[in-house]
C-alpha cells in the first residue's frame, strides 16, 4: 500500500505511540530504563538468534545444493544493491531516534524522504542494470538487477516503522515480524534450491523476506501515517542524516572494494570461493552485533546527557561483546577444515585456507564496529565518518594486492588493514566517548586472555587427534575449546563471569 494512493488508516495505537516519541533524554528511574535495556536486547537478541538458526538450517543446505558460480553471481549484485541502499534513507531515521523530542510533522517529513529517494533507487537500478552486466561480464547480472529493484519499493515500509518502534525501547513487535519473515523466506529458499532455480533461489529468498516484513510491521505496528513532501524546517534532519550516510558511503567502499575488485580480477568460481568464506567468517559480525547495536544506539541516545554513564555504559558493552567475539572468531580460525567440510561440503574445500586467516582478521572488525552507536547517539556521526574515510583508503588498497593472489590474498587483505583502521578509529572515537585506552583494554583483558589458553590448548589437542572425520574433529574441538574458555574465564576472571550470569537472570524476569 503506497500512501497517496490508497487510503492509510491512522488507528488509536499510531496515535498512542505518536505521543510516545517525545522521549526524555534521561529516565527519571535508572533501574527501570535498565529494565527496558535488558528487555529489549533479551527480544533483539533472542529474536536474532532463533531467526539466525531457521536462515542457516537454511542457507547451509542452499549452500549444499547450489554451485560456488552461483554465489559469484549474487555476489556480483549484492555490490550494486548494497551502494544503492546506502541511499536509502535510513540514516534519516536514525536522526529520528536520537533526537531527545519529534513530532509528527518531522515523522511524516522523513517517511516523504523515504518514499522519494527508495523509489528513485529503483529506477536507478534498472537503469544501470545493463552497465552492471557488461562490467561484470554476466549477462545474468542485469537480469537479476531489474527483479531485484523491487527491494527498493518495499524498503520505507520496514525502515520507518522500524525507527519509530526502536525510538520506543519496542523490539518485542519487531522480533515477532522478524521471526515470521526468517520462516517464509527460509521455505522460499529451499522450495527455489529443490526446484533447480539456481541463481534465483537467492533472489527470491530477500524479495520473501522484505515483503513479509513489510506486510507484519504494517499489521502489528499500526504506524500508518501521511506521508509529507513539504521537507521545509527539515534541516535537522537532513543534517544529522547526511552525516551518517556519508560514513555509511565511505563504509560501504572500505567492505564492498573486495567484491568490486574481485569480481573483476576472479572468476566467479573464485569469488564465490571467497565471498562464501567471509559470509560463513562474518555470521557473528552481520547477524548478532548490528541487533545489539540497534538497541544500544537508542539506549545511548537516552543517556547523552550523562557522559559518564555513556562512558561505563560502553565499556560493559565491549567486555560482554569481546567476550563471544573474540573465542568465537579464533575458533574459527582454529577449526576452518573441519568446519568448512562438515557444514559446506567437499566441493567447498577450497574455502578452508580462506576463513582461517577471516577469522583472525574478525576480532578487529567487531571492535570497530561497537564504536559507532555510541558516537552517533552523542550527537557527533562526523567520527564515523572520519573513520570511514580512513577505511575508505587503507582497505581498497589492500584488496588491489590481495586480489592478485586470489581468494586467499583478499582474505589476508582484511588481516593486514583492519588492525591498522581499528587503531585509527580507537583513536579517533575513545576521546567523544570519554574512554581512555587504557580502561578498553583492562576491559577486554578476561576475553584475550581466556581466548589466548583457549587456543593454545585446541591447537595441542588437534595436533594430537589420529585422523577422524571431519565431523568428529569438528565437535572435539569445539567442544574442548568451549570446555578450556570456561574454565579459563572462571579462573581468571570471576567477577566478569558473575556479571554475564546476573545480566542473563535479569534479561529473564524482565522480559
Amino acid at each position: 500500500m503506497i500512501p497517496g494512493v490508497y487510503p492509510v488508516f491512522i488507528g488509536p495505537c499510531y496515535r498512542r505511540a505518536a505521543m510516545d516519541t517525545d522521549l526524555p533524554a534521561r529516565e527519571n528511574d535508572s533501574g527501570a530504563f535498565a529494565a527496558r535495556v535488558r528487555s529489549a536486547v533479551f527480544w533483539r537478541a533472542g529474536s536474532q538468534i532463533i531467526a539466525q538458526l531457521v536462515m542457516w538450517s537454511s542457507t547451509f543446505l542452499v549452500i549444499r545444493l547450489l554451485q560456488p558460480s552461483d554465489y559469484g553471481l549474487f555476489a556480483m549484485t549484492q555490490i550494486i544493491l548494497s551502494f544503492l541502499s546506502l541511499m536509502d534513507g535510513y540514516s534519516f531515521t536514525g536522526a529520528l531516534v536520537q533526537a531527545d523530542k519529534v513530532d509528527q510533522r518531522r515523522i511524516a517529513q522523513v517517511f516523504g524522504m523515504l518514499i522519494v529517494m527508495n523509489f528513485g533507487l529503483a529506477a536507478m537500478q534498472l537503469a544501470i542494470a545493463p552497465a552492471a552486466a557488461a562490467y561484470f561480464r554476466q549477462p545474468t547480472v542485469a537480469d537479476m538487477l531489474r527483479v531485484q529493484s523491487i527491494l527498493h519499493l518495499v524498503t520505507p515500509f520496514i525502515i520507518m516503522p522500524q525507527a519509530l518502534l526502536s525510538r520506543r525501547l519496542d523490539f518485542r513487535t519487531q522480533a515477532r515480524v522478524n521471526l515470521a519473515a526468517a520462516f517464509l523466506a527460509a521455505f522460499v529458499a529451499l522450495a527455489g534450491a529443490y526446484a533447480g532455480l539456481g541463481v534465483w533461489t537467492l533472489v527470491a529468498a530477500p524479495m520473501a523476506l522484505f515483503g513479509s516484513r513489510a506486510v507484519g510491521l504494517a499489521v502489528l505496528g499500526r504506524w500508518w501515517i501521511w506521508p509529507s513532501f513539504r521537507f521545509g524546517g527539515a534541516s535537522a534532519t537532513l543534517g544529522f542524516g547526511g552525516a551518517m550516510m556519508a560514513s555509511e558511503m565511505l563504509w560501504f567502499v572500505q567492505t564492498q572494494a573486495d567484491i568490486f575488485i574481485g569480481g573483476r580480477v576472479l572468476d566467479a568460481h573464485s569469488l564465490g570461493i571467497y565471498s562464501t568464506a567471509l559470509f560463513l567468517s562474518q555470521i557473528l559480525i552481520n547477524k548478532f552485533l548490528p541487533p545489539l547495536n540497534e538497541v544500544a544506539f537508542p539506549a545511548y541516545a537516552r543517556l547523552q546527557e550523562d557522559k559518564a554513564a555513556v562512558a561505563r555504559a560502553f565499556l560493559k558493552a565491549a567486555r560482554i561483546i569481546m567476550l563471544v567475539a573474540l573465542p568465537f572468531s579464533i575458533g574459527l580460525a582454529l577449526t576452518a577444515e573441519p568446519l568448512v567440510h562438515t557444514v559446506l561440503g567437499e566441493k567447498w574445500a577450497q574455502a578452508a585456507p580462506v576463513v582461517a586467516v577471516l577469522g583472525l582478521a574478525m576480532p578487529f572488525v567487531a571492535l570497530r564496529t561497537i564504536y559507532q552507536p555510541a558516537t552517533n547517539a552523542l550527537g557527533r556521526p562526523g567520527v564515523m565518518a572520519m573513520i570511514c574515510g580512513a577505511g575508505a583508503i587503507i582497505m581498497p588498497l589492500c584488496f588491489l594486492i590481495g586480489a592478485r593472489y586470489g581468494a586467499i590474498g583478499m582474505a589476508w587483505a582484511w588481516l593486514v588493514g583492519f588492525p591498522l583502521l581499528t587503531l585509527i578509529a580507537s583513536m579517533l572515537a575513545l576521546p567523544v566517548i570519554g574512554v581512555k585506552g587504557r580502561d578498553l583494554l583492562a576491559a577486554l583483558r578476561p576475553a584475550m586472555i581466556a581466548t589466548a589458553v583457549m587456543a593454545l590448548g585446541v591447537l595441542v589437542l588437534d595436533s594430537a587427534l589420529p585422523p577422524l572425520m571431519p565431523v568428529g574433529r569438528l565437535a572435539l574441538l569445539v567442544v574442548t575449546g568451549a570446555a578450556i574458555y570456561a574454565a579459563s574465564l572462571l579462573v581468571a576472571a570471576r567477577g566478569v563471569v558473575d556479571e554475564l550470569r546476573g545480566l542473563v537472570g535479569r534479561k529473564a524476569v524482565a522480559a
